[in-house]
């Protein structure tokens, strides 16, 4: 009887989050006119002419193009920077160690309405204004402090015999880190890389102010639904649901590693 309210009660709670993904579906599967006239739990006149319009205008697709790019561009120099900066936090004692360690993370705390002015002035000042990598360098301030934090956790895990036993069997440096250690922090590296992703992709404020036409992220597109007409809720639903997409594949691929990375790592 137990284990019957524990799965109805499962139920229940995947339903509550399930149930805005639903409603956007079905917002997005009718027009306009539908949904502001009748009230109804499904799509009675199903169109996908709210898709085809995001699939077929550039200034929507090209959103989710660009902010694919910075993206992945930002996952990939945070991934590589942090690494390094984690090894020596978890395996070495140096002068102020902890204290640059905390001001790392000062920098994740901060709003980011802190830094737009400073960022808008010095992208201004070497052409970066409406570029892809300066969103990606941008949102490195607060992914970098947080992949660290991250990837020492799993990294401090790991015994220094290992490095020790390498570097007698005559590994260099980058050998063993490639070869041997950093398959024994793949699922911090998992884990580290779904946040990274996400909080790029999420970001609204520095994605739209640092960028105008060429480098416009989904995010900002999104906000052009607004008109004196009011708000075109079926075309805002089919890019959102299609804004779900890309981060319900990066959790698919990582999902291995997310599950041991959440019970061993400092998340």
């Amino acid at each position: 009887m137990k284990i019957r309210y524990r799965t109805l009660g499962l139920l229940f709670y995947l339903g509550l989050l399930m149930l805005p993904i639903y409603w956007m579906l079905n917002m997005s599967l009718r027009t306009n006119a539908d949904i502001l006239s009748t009230f109804s739990l499904y799509p009675a006149d199903l169109t996908l002419g709210n898709y085809i319009k995001i699939f077929t205008d550039k200034s929507w697709y090209s959103g989710y193009i660009n902010s694919i790019i910075y993206v992945s561009i930002n996952t990939a120099i945070s991934l590589t920077t942090a690494l390094p900066a984690a090894y020596a936090f978890s395996r070495y004692r140096f002068l102020g160690d902890g204290q640059v360690f905390f001001w790392l993370l000062t920098n994740r705390m901060a709003p980011a309405a802190v830094f737009l002015l400073p960022f808008f002035q010095l992208y201004s000042t070497f052409g970066l204004i409406d570029t892809h990598i300066a969103v990606a360098l941008a949102h490195c301030l607060f992914n970098v402090p947080l992949a660290v934090w991250i990837l020492e956790g799993f990294m401090s895990g790991i015994p220094r015999e290992m490095d020790e036993t390498a570097y007698v069997d005559g590994y260099s440096f980058p050998r063993f880190f490639i070869t041997i250690f950093l398959p024994l922090i793949r699922a911090g590296v998992g884990v580290t890389a779904f946040f990274c992703f996400m909080f790029s992709w999420v970001e609204l404020l520095m994605a739209r102010t640092l960028t105008t036409t060429v480098a416009k992220p989904i995010a900002a597109t999104m906000t052009r639904t607004v008109s004196a007409s009011g708000l075109d809720w079926g075309l805002l639903s089919a890019a959102g649901i299609l804004t779900i997409v890309p981060g319900a594949l990066v959790i698919w691929f990582v999902r291995n590693h997310m599950a041991k990375g959440f019970a061993l790592g400092r998340v």
